[in-house]
């Protein structure tokens, strides 16, 4: 199966993953998801915490949160060390045909961030350091290790054992004390599966299209 580019409502691309039927991003806009979901209620909200952070991404798939991030990190004085996990890359093919490039200003393109070697820390800038690790999220061990997750896995009704307790037990055991979660999702047995593992439940008001999401802290 193959992958097809999508224009969602804010103008930005995403991708239809035809193996699982569904989009990358949201279809009420990819760019301002990203924003809403991963920068502000994520990425800014744990670097007013802490200058210094190192964040795990749970599928890295277009590489937009990756490439906003570091734009986001450049505007700071923080550090930032930066590791994301995918599986199952999408091809150089449906990367070139992605519009990010366009609508953002980056010092680095999504083409390059692809074309980066896999599974080794590269600096971006002398204050972000890039890793992307080609394995299955299953195969996560990391021990307080994270001050911020962006869980962005394919939604439940897709990948459901993802957003079950016995995997977010891997995901609090990853972050350090203080450590933050932020996803788009709001289903209430995700919420309940996160209380039930240990963390502190925010329900935030959702990006565009969607009423809620979800902040989760490990106290």
């Amino acid at each position: 199966m193959s992958n097809k580019i999508i224009t969602t409502k804010d103008g930005s691309h995403s991708i239809l993953s035809e193996q699982f039927g569904v989009s990358y991003h949201s279809i009420h806009g990819a760019l301002q998801e990203t924003y809403h979901v991963f920068i502000n209620a994520g990425f800014h909200f744990q670097v007013e915490k802490k200058n210094d952070i190192s964040i795990l991404e749970i599928g890295w798939g277009s590489g937009l949160n990756s490439l906003v991030t570091f734009l986001e990190q450049e505007k700071t004085t923080s550090n930032v060390q930066y590791t994301t996990v995918e599986a199952y890359p999408i091809s150089i093919d449906i990367v070139k045909q992605l519009n990010y490039d366009a609508s953002l200003d980056a010092p680095i393109s999504l083409l390059e961030l692809h074309q980066l070697e896999w599974n080794k820390f590269i600096p971006l800038s002398p204050t972000f350091q890039f890793k992307k690790l080609k394995k299955k999220f299953q195969e996560i061990e990391d021990k307080n290790q994270y001050d911020l997750i962006y869980f962005d896995a394919f939604a439940p009704n897709a990948q459901a054992e993802f957003w079950e307790a016995p995997f977010l037990e891997k995901m609090y055991a990853a972050l350090q004390s203080d450590g933050t979660l932020v996803t788009y999702c709001a289903k209430g047995s995700f919420k309940r599966a996160l209380k039930a593992v240990g963390f502190i439940i925010e329900a935030l008001p959702g990006p565009p299209g969607k009423r809620e999401m979800t902040r989760a802290l490990k106290p």
